[in-house]
């Protein structure tokens, strides 16, 4: 079962070599963990995953190789069908009801009841006290109710679930997935060059023991707080299409505001032109002219483009071609200054990558920004980072 697992872990793009598969048996061998399937969890991540963006993918190999339920004692685990597990109906009970279900008991005894179920049961149940189902009285199963029991699938009810078997603590760490603000932190992370500048407000302790021990009396020394030096102009574009991912945005917008302490942010309809905004409420009476910003901003700044680059052609390649007002110069001219004067740009787009093909304005961005555009998951995220960190101002 052993060398399944680690085929389907190479399968799901996870890093099982040989070394890995060795330190996993002389970690059993020795007996390092307890003999429980949670600590054989643990301990099998820990050895075989490194980046924190495949934690879900694990997850579900898993629970693919090992899907069953183990006792105490590492048993092989019973197969249980998966349409077992499907809700037929949600049952709700009433308080008098809930009263006159009992608990099974101990620890103990709930396990050692499921493995009898799970041993016995030869077909599906549903609304029953006994069996493992849905919509009873069963300490098994789900959508029912009973005061203490182990969850088998479905959601959580009434949180009284002592075991929840195939939980998936992780789910929003896929690297193929779309974002929350903690693993776009986690992803931003990477664009880091500390540096200890402005006002020293944080205590040196080595130097002030070095000072102290010198110079016979409390030396106390202050220094600056470290922090992440890297510079970044973020433009963002809001409205039309970019609407279905405004909290996706929102939750980038957060994440760069708490990794990135040197930030500017400018707000842009579709394509870059001649003017910016900081307040959608007054994008046409504060606007700041992009020309301003290429002259203000160093060329040691980071750029990131935010948006799904889906407009007519016109927007990008043509004088006038904005939807909104009259440009007297083409949206790619705008953009080529800019990639010009900071050649550590990159576009972030919330659109699968596999559908930028379908849009001809799409294929015109990423033509323009270099192919430096990259999908607003967390995979395209660290690459999108990584690119930055490698690219010379």
């Amino acid at each position: 079962m052993l060398l399944n697992f680690i085929d389907e872990l190479r399968a799901a793009g996870i890093q099982a070599s040989l070394k890995e598969h060795l330190v996993l048996l002389e970690a059993l061998d020795r007996e390092v963990i307890e003999q429980t399937p949670e600590a054989f969890y643990y301990l099998a991540r820990a050895t075989f995953v490194k980046d924190e963006g495949l934690l879900d993918r694990f997850d579900q190999v898993f629970q693919k190789v090992f899907a069953g339920v183990f006792s105490d004692y590492g048993q092989q685990p019973v197969d249980v069908p998966e349409d077992w597990l499907r809700a037929l109906a949600e049952r709700y009970f009433t308080e008098e009801e809930m009263e006159q279900v009992k608990s099974l008991g101990s620890w103990d005894e709930i396990m050692e009841t499921l493995k009898q179920r799970l041993e016995e049961q030869k077909e599906k149940h549903s609304g029953g006290n006994k069996w493992i189902g849905t919509g009873g009285t069963s300490p098994f199963g789900h959508s029912g109710y009973n005061p203490e029991g182990v969850r088998i699938g479905g959601k959580s009810q009434h949180k009284r679930a002592i075991k929840v078997w195939e939980k998936r603590e992780f789910a929003n760490l896929d690297n193929s997935r779309e974002l929350g603000t903690r693993n776009m932190k986690v992803a931003l992370r990477r664009l880091r060059r500390f540096a200890r500048e402005g006002a020293a407000q944080e205590l040196d302790l080595e130097e002030t023991i070095s000072g102290t021990a010198k110079q016979g009396w409390l030396d106390i020394r202050m220094r600056p707080e470290r922090h992440n030096a890297v510079k970044v102009l973020l433009f963002l574009d809001v409205g039309g299409s970019m609407d279905p991912f405004v909290e996706l945005v929102e939750n980038l917008f957060s994440a760069a505001t708490g990794e990135f302490k040197n930030m500017e942010f400018f707000y842009f309809h579709n394509c870059l032109y001649e003017g910016v905004w900081k307040d959608n409420r007054r994008r046409w009476s504060q606007r700041t002219p992009t020309w301003d910003i290429l002259h203000k901003y160093g060329h040691d700044y980071k750029v990131i483009f935010v948006g799904d680059a889906a407009m007519s052609p016109y927007e990008i390649a043509y004088p006038g071609g904005s939807v909104e007002h009259m440009n007297e110069e083409s949206g790619e001219t705008w953009i080529k200054r800019v990639v010009q004067t900071y050649p550590a740009t990159v576009w972030l787009n919330p659109v699968p990558r596999e559908h930028w093909a379908y849009t001809r304005s799409t294929q015109m961005m990423r033509e323009l920004v270099g192919d430096a555009m990259y999908p607003l998951t967390l995979d395209g995220l660290d690459e999108a980072m990584r690119f930055l960190t490698r690219k010379k101002s």
